[in-house]
């Protein structure tokens, strides 16, 4: 039997590997842009409306502003952290948003939040408009199921820069990075943005300049104001916040007899009695738990695709916000911008569990503010709420963790 031998190409034409096409989100077409524009602006202008008005149910949404976020602006412009004030629980770069409203005197100090975060909202939309048009839209069509909570807090803007960051970290790796931490130094969980990026160059060049960019940051604020780090404090004397999925657990409890109480204390209502102290190390336990577990699938895993960064960081945000022993209506606001993220790009495998953040954004508005009298009180009404809010966001952390090990190891 004669065999054949295929000749060897010459060296100019032999086959290498092609570089795989760059998959880009097509342009939103003009007519679906205006329609866009057009929904995020009667949402918005409703929402302001309402927090105008500011009578939905428990009503004071805007007193956070007019009182805490201005009292602190007030105490930073003097070149000095908070001493001493258990509401003041965050990194010291979030003294950026709450003194951005001064760069705009002619307003007031609430006039001008709302304004800047109105900005960040309509940043977030194009952003999400360009990377492509299904996360665009549930963002503008989601984020008003929070009523008018998001305009009065911070949550926009720092989620506006995490949002920024995941879609920068493809094409302008170095800039991603930088951007996830500055985020970090807002509001700590926009870090979790670097967690999926692909191994070897991409990931030194985002882990890099964030932490170039965090320290950068911190430096300039450690040198430029006193009690930079007094934070730390504040934020490991919380307790269980009744909204939390502890405090769920805590809620069913005192229904069936338990003996403790809801007390206001760190500036959220929050257990007190037996078993609470419990509770907050089980809680403790879970995060640093979910911690070992994206490390883990850190290592073992072995496949990417473009969307692997975007769905890594809304399954590691879920996972720590179903663990915290804080889980606040505004943290929606989150979860509700990295879903969107998530379904910019056809690659995803975290389509069901972003739409998901519908209904547990719709159910968080009503536990808070319209129902928020039930949730404190632990009435059967208030207890039902946040058994089905925190299970839409239990079943959704389970289903992502699941998806993201599955597709990537």
């Amino acid at each position: 039997m004669t065999s054949h031998r295929i000749a060897p190409l010459p060296p100019t034409h032999r086959l290498s590997p092609r570089p795989s096409p760059r998959l880009e989100a097509p342009r939103p077409h003009p007519r679906h842009s205006l329609a866009l524009a057009a929904v995020w602006t009667v949402t918005r202008v409703g929402m302001l409306a309402l927090l105008v008005v500011d009578r939905l149910g428990d009503s004071g949404v805007a007193g956070e502003v007019h009182t805490l976020y201005r009292g602190w602006y007030e105490q930073l412009v003097r070149g000095a952290f908070p001493l001493d004030d258990v509401t003041w629980q965050y990194p010291p770069g979030a003294a950026l948003v709450f003194l951005s409203p001064g760069a705009l005197p002619w307003l007031t100090y609430f006039q001008a939040f709302v304004a800047l975060v109105l900005v960040a909202d309509a940043a977030v939309t194009a952003a999400l408009a360009r990377a492509g048009a299904g996360g665009a839209w549930l963002w503008v069509c989601a984020l008003p199921l929070l009523l008018n909570l998001p305009l009065a807090r911070y949550d926009v803007p720092v989620t506006a820069v995490a949002v920024l960051a995941l879609l920068a970290m493809r094409d302008r790796p170095r800039l991603g990075g930088a951007l996830a931490g500055l985020g970090a130094m807002i509001k700590v969980w926009p870090l979790l943005t670097v967690l999926g990026t692909p191994r070897g160059r991409t990931t030194r060049a985002v882990w890099l300049s964030a932490a170039a960019s965090a320290a950068a940051l911190l430096t300039v604020l450690v040198l430029g104001f006193s009690n930079t780090l007094g934070f730390l404090r504040q934020q490991g004397a919380r307790g269980v916040q009744i909204e939390s999925l502890g405090g769920t657990v805590l809620q069913l409890a005192r229904k069936a007899g338990w003996s403790g109480e809801v007390r206001f204390q760190y500036g959220a209502f929050e257990f007190a009695g037996p078993y609470v102290s419990t509770v907050a190390g089980l809680s403790l336990a879970l995060t640093v738990a979910a911690l070992g577990w994206l490390l883990l699938w850190r290592v073992r895993a072995r496949r990417w695709n473009p969307a692997t960064p975007f769905d890594a960081a809304f399954a590691a945000v879920l996972l720590f916000t179903v663990t915290s022993r804080v889980i606040s209506p505004q943290y929606l606001v989150w979860l509700l911008g990295l879903a969107a993220v998530c379904l910019t790009s056809r690659h995803t495998t975290q389509r069901a569990t972003a739409l998901l953040m519908v209904p547990a954004a719709g159910v968080s508005a009503l536990a808070y503010p319209l129902l928020y009298d039930d949730v404190v009180a632990g009435s059967t009404l208030g207890c039902a709420l946040m058994v089905v809010r925190n299970g839409l966001l239990l079943t959704a952390a389970v289903l992502a963790c699941r998806r993201l090990w599955k597709a990537t190891v």
